[in-house]
């Protein structure tokens, strides 16, 4: 007798279970008079529709934003070396410029890499990190080691012919 319950019970229950399963895989459509299908949905799987891909371009992130508020072209980087307020904080990069006046840079980690466009740059003040800056005046590129915690003179500074230069890298080192 048991065994005669306890089996109605499985029963029973796999009947549910099928019968939900039918309504989930169906759509809960109901057949019509003549015993077609009144749902005309489609069904199709959604494992076609997954996200897409995420791929790091390394873009400065409101990189839009702050050419309209600032003037000033971040490109790419790692992260590691970001546009900052200049009184947000001690130990900043500082970029001075005849066209923007003085920008500063919040450098972390052991490396950094900034990728931008700053004319005019005529100094730049270093921090902690070592650090180098990459220029051009015309088709003429140049590379400045910058002093840790001190002025370096780059760009028009550091010419004989007091050349406009554009800021156009940042690297920095632990």
């Amino acid at each position: 007798m048991k065994a005669r319950k306890t089996l109605a019970r499985v029963m029973a229950t796999a009947t549910a279970a099928g019968a939900l399963a039918w309504l989930a895989i169906t759509g809960g459509a109901s057949a019509g008079p003549t015993g077609t299908a009144t749902d005309t949905g489609t069904m199709k799987s959604i494992a076609d529709e997954g996200p897409g891909y995420a791929v790091e371009d390394f873009g400065y992130p409101d990189a839009d934003k702050i050419v309209t508020e600032r003037h000033i072209t971040l490109k790419r980087g790692d992260g590691h070396i970001v546009l900052a307020d200049c009184g947000s904080a001690t130990d900043l990069f500082e970029v001075w410029s005849r066209d923007k006046d003085k920008i500063c840079f919040k450098v972390s980690g052991t490396r950094g890499y900034l990728a931008l466009e700053i004319p005019t740059v005529f100094a730049v003040k270093g921090n902690t990190y070592s650090a180098q800056v990459d220029m051009t005046t015309g088709t003429e590129e140049k590379t400045f080691d910058v002093t840790k915690n001190s002025w370096t003179p780059v760009g028009e500074s550091a010419d004989e012919q007091g050349r406009d230069f554009m800021l156009m890298e940042i690297r920095t080192a632990k």
